[in-house]
């Protein structure tokens, strides 16, 4: 089991704090934030060497921006709204160098800025890390295809967008939205994937659920989630 979470203020110090505590992963949220191209390269470098894999989750299922995240060293991507096989395959391809992709071959950070260019291509071809979030109604319709995928290295639900697309958007107890995550976490471990999911307000007693529900790639959290919560909490005890 890896235990993540996940970035979305843009000062360094953020990711830095969160790879020092030991988190296996940090994942820089460009999608629900206001994160360029060059903070994340920023966040991408601070957490690599303070010790944590750093994961990028994509504006979009975009070539353009997959190629200049992955060339500025992500170590892997997390692509948004994957709803069918194809999606999915577009994007694994925009990861990898001809023949196998349509990846452009450039030098930047990744590559060592030029020095290490073949040592990062084994890296492309050996450890991209390539993660699907299921976050939709209509990938459960695909699943079974998206899931045998044979480049995936794991799926992560975004509890939220799910509950939206079924018109109950937040509301993460109601019992359909609970039956499509239960569904979605059975078909992932029947069919050897790792599964992930977002556990957004910090709980731990949440956290051990999910474990036990067979999750076994988890971001717990996230920075703004942890600051107003733990200030919060902090401030009714002073009270």
């Amino acid at each position: 089991m890896t235990l993540g979470t996940w970035v979305t203020l843009a000062h360094p110090a953020i990711a830095e704090i969160f790879s020092n505590t030991g988190f296996d992963w940090i994942t820089i949220d460009m999608e629900h934030s206001v994160i360029d191209l060059f903070d994340a390269e920023n966040l991408i470098r601070t957490t690599n060497l303070s010790g944590s894999i750093p994961l990028v989750r994509l504006p979009s299922n975009d070539e353009v921006i997959i190629k200049r995240i992955l060339d500025a060293g992500s170590a892997g991507i997390i692509v948004p709204q994957i709803n069918t096989k194809d999606e999915l395959v577009r994007a694994i391809k925009a990861t990898k160098y001809a023949p196998d992709g349509i990846r452009g071959a450039g030098l930047a950070r990744a590559q060592a800025y030029g020095e290490n260019f073949d040592g990062y291509k084994s890296v492309v071809d050996n450890d991209m890390l390539i993660i699907a979030q299921i976050e939709d109604k209509r990938a459960l319709e695909n699943l079974e295809s998206i899931l045998t995928v044979p480049q995936l290295d794991a799926i992560i639900i975004g509890p939220y967008d799910l509950s939206a697309s079924m018109g109950k958007a937040g509301q993460l107890d109601d019992e359909e939205v609970s039956e499509a995550i239960d569904k979605i976490v059975k078909k992932s471990i029947d069919l050897g994937v790792s599964c992930g999911i977002h556990i957004i307000e910090p709980s731990i007693s949440e956290l051990d659920s999910r474990i036990k529900e067979g999750f076994n790639f988890i971001a717990y959290s996230l920075d703004i989630r942890m600051l107003s919560h733990n200030a919060k909490e902090a401030l009714e005890q002073i009270k």
